[in-house]
């Protein structure tokens, strides 16, 4: 089955004010000038309980974003009057906390390293899929939820520094990849949780990167090795057959 977007079908049933999401969720700011898919994109969030903000050009964004103080956006990069590059590093000079998921039928990667360097969180290509969509909002949405959590982190006999990324066992440094610190930094925000594999790819790889969960597996493997005093029988970064990883402090 084709999950891409059925514009068609998404517009056949709109959404009228009658049906308004239930506020509680907070605002999802939609910054976008096609007014069909501007229609499209406000089902999908309806759908799930968010409040919606609509805005057809940058400067209205612009506004739309000061008064409604957003949980989330969702940004075109072709606007008229600002830029959504513009209106993206705008946005997060603004209020660096909130999400900014860019939706554009611009795939090449200079762009979307380009918005990251921006502070975009995630880049979302048209044609797209509203689940796949709904999943990164809500990605992000629960990232920035998180309580925050000091910059060094101790665990048995290591010391994790994850603002200079730096690591030390023992005293000892230990050379981390990037990818590594941000996988443990996951594990210590979920202490004693079980985590699936497929949970660890779409928090700390995303669904751009679309590894197997193979990829999981052997990047525990290396933290357990550098981590781990005895990395056969892993203490802190533990299996947990047939449902995925659980971290211990």
């Amino acid at each position: 089955m084709n999950r891409m977007m059925n514009i068609q079908e998404l517009l056949l049933d709109d959404v009228g004010e009658a049906q308004a999401a239930k506020p509680e969720l907070g605002t999802i700011l939609v910054v976008e000038d096609d007014p069909r898919m501007q229609k499209v994109l406000k089902r999908i969030f309806m759908e799930e309980s968010f409040s919606i903000a609509v805005a057809g050009d940058g400067k209205t964004g612009l506004e739309l974003f000061r008064s409604h103080r957003p949980v989330a956006v969702v940004l075109d990069l072709i606007l008229p009057q600002i830029s959504g590059r513009e209106l993206c590093q705008t946005m997060k000079s603004l209020s660096p906390e909130t999400p900014v998921i860019v939706l554009s039928a611009i795939t090449e990667v200079v762009d979307k390293v380009l918005l990251l360097e921006l502070g975009a969180d995630d880049y979302v290509t048209k044609p797209f899929s509203p689940r796949e969509l709904m999943a990164r909002v809500q990605a992000a949405i629960r990232r920035r939820k998180r309580p925050t959590q000091s910059a060094v982190y101790r665990f048995g006999e290591c010391e994790i520094d994850f603002e200079k990324m730096t690591a030390r066992r023992s005293g000892v440094a230990v050379v981390l990849t990037s990818h590594e610190f941000k996988l443990l930094r996951f594990f210590t925000e979920n202490p004693e949780r079980v985590l699936s594999r497929e949970l660890l790819l779409n928090e700390v790889w995303g669904y751009n990167s679309y590894p197997t969960t193979r990829t999981v597996d052997n990047q525990i493997l290396k933290l357990r090795q550098k981590l781990e005093s005895d990395p056969a029988n892993p203490t802190h970064l533990q299996t947990i057959y047939g449902a995925g990883y659980k971290f211990v402090p």
